[in-house]
């Protein structure tokens, strides 16, 4: 199950970072639509930290293949709310 949650969230985070959305409300839905999707099946599948890691690092990395984050950029600032200067993304461990 946890492959197929996985897979699904990928596909979304995929479809989300080809639209043409602008950055503020390419994360608004990422948080809404893909992150929603981990955070309905935590209750029933049990995730270790590690797990959660790797999902958020390839997350990250698929952010910045599609150019919505640069590699070099602070990593903390991406999980900052944006009325704090970052960008307001959900951190998957706190999910």
């Amino acid at each position: 199950m946890k492959n197929k949650v996985t897979a699904e969230f990928r596909r979304r985070l995929r479809l989300i970072l080809k639209s043409k959305l602008n950055g503020k409300n390419k994360i608004q839905a990422i948080n809404t639509w893909a992150v929603a999707l981990l955070r309905y099946g935590a209750g029933i599948i049990n995730w270790k930290v590690a797990e959660l890691k790797k999902i958020d690092r390839t997350t990250r990395k698929t952010l910045t293949m599609y150019r919505a984050f640069h590699p070099k950029s602070d990593i903390d600032r991406l999980y900052l709310k944006r009325k704090h200067g970052g960008r307001g993304f959900i951190v998957l461990k706190h999910a």
